[in-house]
């Protein structure tokens, strides 16, 4: 067995095992216990009662994150030309179609969210296997596939994000940066879990969150009491 380093022994010296801790609290102590030289990502994992594999009990929504995620996020609008100057000035990264669909066909994926027009969408079905492996492919639901364009770039450059239960029923996302102060943690992170609370489908029975964590890039993960946060 490894023996613990001095960080690591700090760190198990101050998450008391098995304890729930308030959002308020594991917002500050999610920046005490991380000790990367790197500005780490702030990860929450929530897990439902709900069975996903039921239709009635899918989980998925978009949701704004008051501090934005911290993160630089690659926005390719595929859109018509009459709508391109608009996408340009909302802050998208890449701005085009036929052009874009062809470097996607090619293996170019160099993008974290792509935004597009219902009219579009027929050019971007053949394209849908490579962009579905990626969680790239647009979506009316996540609001990536609109009339208003301009609109959702500068949404998602604002911090915008979507989400679903996984196989597990288990939503996992990315809520920030190890660098935001306590306050700004606490903000997005109720924010995402009232999302979820009003997003309970009338078929869940029984606990709805079953279990909050919340963890920066390789530190330990807090769990919190839910109730801290309805």
């Amino acid at each position: 067995m490894s023996k613990l380093t001095k960080n690591q022994k700090s760190v198990a010296d101050k998450v008391e095992a098995g304890k729930a801790y308030s959002l308020k609290e594991a917002a500050e102590l999610v920046k005490e216990i991380t000790t990367t030289k790197f500005d780490a990502s702030l990860d929450i994992d929530v897990r439902l009662g709900v069975d996903p594999r039921k239709a009635n009990q899918m989980v998925r929504g978009v949701v704004t994150l008051p501090n934005g995620t911290g993160k630089v996020t690659r926005v390719l609008c595929l859109c018509t030309p009459d709508a391109e100057a608009a996408a340009k000035e909302a802050g998208a990264d890449y701005v085009g179609l036929d052009e874009y669909i062809e470097k996607i066909k090619g293996g170019w994926t160099d993008i974290d969210v792509i935004i597009t027009m219902p009219s579009c969408m027929g050019k971007i079905g053949p394209i849908g296997r490579i962009l579905g492996p990626r969680g790239l492919m647009p979506n009316p639901k996540s609001g990536t596939v609109t009339m208003d364009v301009a609109k959702a770039v500068k949404e998602v450059k604002q911090g915008k994000i979507d989400f679903k239960v996984d196989k597990a029923g288990i939503v996992h996302a990315s809520i920030g940066k190890v660098s935001f102060a306590p306050e700004q943690i606490y903000q997005n992170a109720k924010e995402f879990i009232q999302t979820i609370i009003k997003l309970k489908p009338a078929a869940a029975k029984g606990t709805y969150l079953k279990s909050i964590y919340i963890s920066s890039t390789m530190s330990k993960g807090i769990k919190i009491d839910p109730k801290s946060v309805e």
